[in-house]
């Protein structure tokens, strides 16, 4: 049966309804490409592993946590962020090492690569929403405006969720003439907001596209996408690896922990730096976002199993995304790091480091953290002479 000429102004006129935010269902070549997809079956973008994108459990419970008060008090600070001062003069000098980081907040930040530049999931808004005046608000300011970072070669996006693709940073970065990289199907969102297409390189698990000397490749992530209302998991999301002539660095996106890093490690590592989420985690979505612990094992297996090169801990800090402490993941992520002997940095917002120069490490949440409970660390046999089990802890980690 064909729809009427009634029945396509409907839809026509539906579209035009849409907001401007919720961004463009793929349709034609791209959408024709998405069927084609080895990881695309049954009407949907499948996970490397079975992955539940909802909240599992009892939504009581879930609603219990998550409005407690207390709870809901710990999950900002207790005053301003320590945002970094002088991030546009210190941009303004090359990396003596040739690789150097900034992160910007939750999973934004700018790579300075062999000579190029690489801004991964760029968010500038005040909010994460589609809608202006409603949603998760920001915890800090940005450090820098977008257009004084500077030139920048490429833009990675990593999914098209609100907090990670930013309808106004994506408009003020359209007519800067920088490429951008994404996962297969979100070109039609960049589309619709100005990015033309021949800025555009869409590309699907374990795909790779050259821009200059670097070499972009999108890697398997456990997650999901959607930005309407009717969410038709027909966008792809991804881990990244950019390679250059002398270092390589990777990008979570946002992923829950399974054994496809190990691989990723294997054919693409081992890497300088790993920017990992390790925020906005909960027992209720473990399928879709890492624990700082996680975070640690996705790390160690992308370099082969061993501590090596420096884990930038990202998506935290900024927005209020779920019931665990501002603090936590931060003082989760010290510990574990310490525990295993990784090298890890610590950056404010805005505060630009070298993988292969001094680390920043201070914790500097602390001194607008109200205390946060530990409660992942292992007992130690000297302080528990008791001999408590483990299985009577509560040991996150082990969730």
């Amino acid at each position: 049966m064909t729809a009427t000429g009634s029945d396509r102004s409907l839809r026509a006129q539906l579209r035009a309804l849409r907001p401007e935010s919720f961004g463009a269902d793929p349709s034609g070549e791209r959408l024709a490409r998405i069927h084609r997809s080895p990881n695309f079956a049954d009407g949907a973008f499948r996970n490397p592993e079975p992955a539940r994108r909802g909240p599992t459990g009892s939504t009581v419970a879930f609603a219990r946590v998550y409005f407690e008060k207390d709870g809901r008090s710990r999950r900002a600070p207790l005053g301003a962020i320590p945002v970094h001062p002088t991030t546009v003069a210190d941009l303004a000098r090359p990396p003596a090492t040739g690789l150097r980081l900034t992160w910007t907040g939750h999973s934004s930040i700018l790579a300075e690569i062999d000579g190029h530049r690489v801004l991964f999931d760029p968010v500038w808004g005040e909010r994460c929403s589609p809608f202006p005046f409603a949603g998760p608000r920001r915890l800090h300011p940005v450090p820098a405006p977008l257009a004084a970072l500077g030139p920048v070669d490429v833009v990675v996006i990593s999914h098209d969720h609100y907090d990670h693709l930013d309808l106004p940073t994506i408009k003020a970065l359209a007519g800067t003439g920088t490429v951008f990289a994404v996962p297969l199907g979100v070109g039609a969102h960049l589309e619709r907001w100005g990015v033309p297409a021949s800025r555009l390189r869409e590309l699907d698990w374990n795909e790779s596209a050259d821009i200059g000397d670097l070499r972009l490749t999108a890697t398997p992530a456990r997650h999901f996408c959607g930005r309407g209302i009717r969410n038709r998991q027909h966008t792809l999301w991804a881990s990244w690896v950019v390679r250059g002539p002398r270092h390589r660095i990777f990008h979570s996106g946002d992923t829950g922990y399974f054994t496809g890093f190990r691989d990723i490690g294997a054919d693409h590592g081992p890497f300088d730096a790993t920017m990992i989420q390790i925020g906005a985690y909960s027992e209720f979505w473990s399928d879709i976002h890492m624990t700082p612990a996680e975070g640690l094992r996705a790390h160690l297996d992308l370099q082969g199993g061993e501590p090596a090169g420096v884990l930038l801990p990202i998506h935290w800090a900024t927005f209020n995304l779920a019931p665990h402490a501002w603090a936590e993941p931060g003082e989760w992520t010290k510990d574990a790091a310490e525990e295993a002997g990784q090298a890890v940095a610590f950056p404010r917002p805005g505060e630009p480091f070298e993988p292969g120069g001094k680390l920043p490490s201070d914790a500097w949440w602390r001194g607008i953290s109200r205390p946060v409970a530990h409660l992942w660390r292992r007992p130690n046999p000297a302080e528990d002479p008791g001999g408590t089990s483990r299985r009577d802890l509560d040991l996150a980690g082990d969730r």
